[in-house]
């Protein structure tokens, strides 16, 4: 008896004990062209004494145990296969960390020798894209300051990205924030903002997906691969990881935005099947002035999963989804006295909500390809009441929104192997639009709402594509494909050719060139949408396609093992742009007015040019930096022919991150990091005031004659995150801050017409958005 009280009392103050926490890397290694498993491939901790690794079984998969807790690069390679190195590989004590890594088939000819190893951060995860792409890591998202764990706000810190701190739109080299395409897990999204598309068209406050369920994605900002449609910026390819199937881990956070709940494993333990979830709910206390104009309650909850079920003999199937609410309201002022500004005596009511659900099938075939197909369904409704207070203080209808959206999609596609040097991925994309519309507002408080759009109906989005990576020597690789595209709304379609080349020079130096043309839908309302000047109905639903050429050049130069400089010089030439006649108003500048009610037209032109730039040192000796910058101009011509500068021409835009992080503890099993951002950009642009129709109009006027002919004052943003992570056996905790625009720089987001004082006032908010978390993974 007194034997096992003494083992229990040992095993139990053992725990308490300071002894250097271990972990598993686990994964599985994969060809990237057919996804076929590679065995017996070497994997290898790099700077391990002694060296710390595994073999690949039969099956491509591998296991690494015993790691001490820590940052580390991993090595691997196999005959045959170009060697890999996947940098920044965090291994923590609360959870194992799971690895897919893909190797390329060597093509090597005799006279031809490349020893230096893939970089995994060199290259985006889809192979056919030749340039404008970088692949957006797990480990990143969870570091970068100014990430706020959102993986929108995450991208802004890359080349010929601007944004604004008071909304996560993403500015793609000058491009409307509404022109980037979301997809996840292969399927074109709605947009997966939290309050997305209400005061700001393509973006919103935070992204609804936490960096818990994100697998490692690409964000591409010019000439896609044939594969992508409906796209004019940028495409942000978002992935999902797949849970453990080894065992049950979870995570739990609670902080000043909100609670968070992760959970991950096996359905049965020794099965290969396994689920993944994340749920999120939050006040938005903090937030608030994000969000409309005296919104009082505002909350959010979101839920994103992923099931994974792989089987014997009949190929692996997913089910994923995510799912979110929105929810604020305002009280107008009682006091007539108080009615500054215009929305000073509405009363708003807004509710949200987006889902999407997916079912996913990849069919691995015995001779080099796979095939994979998703059916899914995605789902947006908005419902915006506003009443306005009238003189006698009685609420009157204003302005109704009440919109659903509804989508059926099926997408697959087969990838096939076509020997050493050539890769073939064809395949279709047959969207199901349904849509339930309705939209009015009145144009002063007390008048009868106006129709702008009452519509219900169905319309498809039908693609197809085919695109070839051709490996003409081992140094030289050749991109090409075509996507064509029909929506029967009115029977518009596109044939867009997709051409890139890239060369490796030698193991330091490669370039490459790209073009593709490029196009997007509108959103459906502004085809139903009636004239308000002219009374005629749906005077839009001939609208075709907005078009774009894009030409990139790119450089790479691997400075280091460790530094790597990238530099791409661009070209965009926008075309068939929607807009009104005789007019300076385009599409190309559209940001927040859902209540557009005039008929547009498809003569519309814009360029884009510029070039961006980024210098990266990977993590090493505990610290990295990453500095990116673009300088680039933007024009448009609208209906009156004449050439401006856009909305979105901010001129340049430059960021610097730094971090560090310190091995503390007596086993140095913690880590402390710092990690701060710099963000440097130009200002909004705007039109002048025509102040006397101001007054007399008791709202603001522009001058549209000189369309965005004016800039505000530059913006300096600085953020700032700190983390502590404590790692003990078998569970870790982080005590976190994180603080956007710490400095409190002023966002310029337009004018507000002051009808106490008879002037236009500047909307300047200065927010710093601070978020205190705890966090425990076990």
């Amino acid at each position: 008896m007194i034997r096992i009280y003494l083992g229990f009392l040992f095993a139990f103050v053992s725990t308490f004990v300071s002894a250097q926490p271990t972990q598993t890397i686990r994964g599985s290694v994969l060809d990237e062209a057919s996804k076929k498993p590679i065995p017996f491939a070497s994997l290898a901790l790099v700077k391990t004494t002694p060296l710390i690794g595994a073999t690949t079984d039969e099956t491509g998969a591998f296991s690494i145990t015993n790691v001490p807790v820590g940052r580390y690069d991993l090595q691997v390679t196999v005959v045959g296969y170009e060697s890999a190195i996947v940098r920044e590989v965090a291994v923590g004590a609360g959870k194992q960390t799971f690895l897919t890594i893909h190797l390329k088939e060597a093509v090597t000819l005799l006279d031809e020798v490349v020893a230096r190893p893939h970089v995994s951060k060199e290259r985006p995860l889809n192979t056919m894209a030749t340039v404008s792409a970088k692949m957006l890591s797990v480990e990143e998202a969870k570091r970068y300051a100014g990430g706020f764990d959102d993986p929108a706000r995450l991208a802004s810190a890359f080349a010929g990205v601007a944004s604004n701190t008071g909304d996560n739109g993403i500015i793609v080299r000058g491009n409307a924030p509404k022109f980037l395409q979301w997809k996840m897990e292969g399927i074109e999204i709605p947009s997966p903002n939290h309050f997305g598309d209400l005061n700001y068209l393509g973006g919103g406050v935070l992204t609804a997906l936490s960096s818990q369920m994100l697998a490692n994605s690409d964000f591409l900002t010019g000439a896609f691969p044939a594969e992508y449609n409906n796209a004019l910026s940028g495409v942000f390819d978002i992935a999902l990881r797949t849970g453990s199937n080894q065992k049950r881990e979870s995570t739990l956070q609670v902080g000043l935005v909100g609670l968070e709940s992760a959970s991950e494993g096996p359905f049965r333990k020794g099965r290969r099947s396994s689920y993944l979830y994340n749920y999120r709910y939050s006040t938005l206390a903090l937030l608030k002035p994000l969000l409309p104009e005296d919104a009082e309650t505002i909350t959010y909850q979101d839920l994103s999963f992923k099931l994974n079920f792989p089987t014997r003999n009949a190929g692996t199937f997913s089910v994923w989804g995510m799912g979110f609410t929105d929810g604020a309201s305002s009280k107008p002022k009682k006091d007539r006295n108080d009615w500054q500004y215009a929305d000073d005596n509405e009363d708003n009511v807004i509710r949200q909500s987006t889902g999407v659900v997916g079912v996913g099938h990849t069919y691995v075939l015995k001779n080099d390809g796979y095939w994979k197909t998703t059916v899914a369904t995605t789902v947006n409704e908005v419902d915006w009441t506003a009443q306005k207070l009238n003189r006698e203080l009685t609420l009157t209808p204003y302005s109704k929104i009440a919109n659903t959206n509804w989508n059926v999609i099926l997408s697959s596609y087969l990838n096939k192997k076509l020997g050493v040097r050539h890769t073939n991925r064809t395949g279709v994309s047959l969207n199901s639009m349904h849509y339930d519309i309705l939209l009015n507002k009145a144009r002063n408080a007390g008048e009868v709402p106006q129709e702008i759009v009452k519509a219900t109906g169905q319309s498809m989005l039908l693609s197809g594509y085919s695109s070839s990576a051709i490996y003409l020597t081992n140094r030289l690789v050749i991109n090409v494909g075509v996507n064509a595209q029909l929506f029967t709304l009115n029977n518009r379609y596109t044939l867009e050719p997709r051409l890139g080349f890239r060369q490796q020079i030698n193991e330091k130096h490669s370039v490459g060139v790209a073009y593709g043309l490029h196009s997007r839908l509108e959103k459906l309302n502004y085809y139903y949408n009636n004239s308000l000047s002219t009374g005629e109905k749906a005077v839009n639903r001939n609208l075709d396609f907005s078009k774009a050429h894009h030409v990139v050049l790119s450089y790479d130069w691997n400075i280091s093992d460790l530094v790597h400089l990238k530099i791409e010089p661009y070209y965009q030439r926008l075309f068939s742009i929607p807009v009104i006649q005789d007019s300076s108003f385009s599409f190309i500048n559209l940001q927040s007015d859902l209540f557009f009610g005039e008929k547009l037209q498809n003569t519309g032109l814009g360029r884009n040019y510029g070039i961006d730039l980024t210098l990266e040192k990977y993590v090493s000796n505990g610290y990295y930096y990453l500095l990116s910058g673009s300088l680039f101009n933007a024009e448009y011509r609208g209906g009156d022919g004449v050439w401006r500068s856009t909305r979105f021409n901010r001129q340049y835009v430059a960021n610097f991150l730094i971090g560090k992080e310190w091995a503390m503890g007596k086993n140095k099993q913690n880590t402390l990091s710092l990690n701060t951002r710099l963000s440097y950009q130009g200002g909004n642009r705007y039109s002048p005031i025509n102040e006397s129709a101001s007054i007399r109009a008791n709202e603001v006027v522009y001058d549209e004659t000189r369309a965005f002919s004016l800039q505000s004052d530059p913006l300096l943003h600085v953020h700032f995150t700190a983390i502590y992570r404590i790692n003990k056996r078998k569970r870790a905790s982080e005590i976190a801050l994180k603080i956007l625009n710490l400095t409190q720089q002023p966002d310029f987001r337009g004018h507000l017409f002051n009808r106490l004082t008879n002037s236009v006032d500047k909307e300047l908010p200065a927010l710093a958005i601070p978020n205190l978390s705890y966090k425990i993974e076990f």
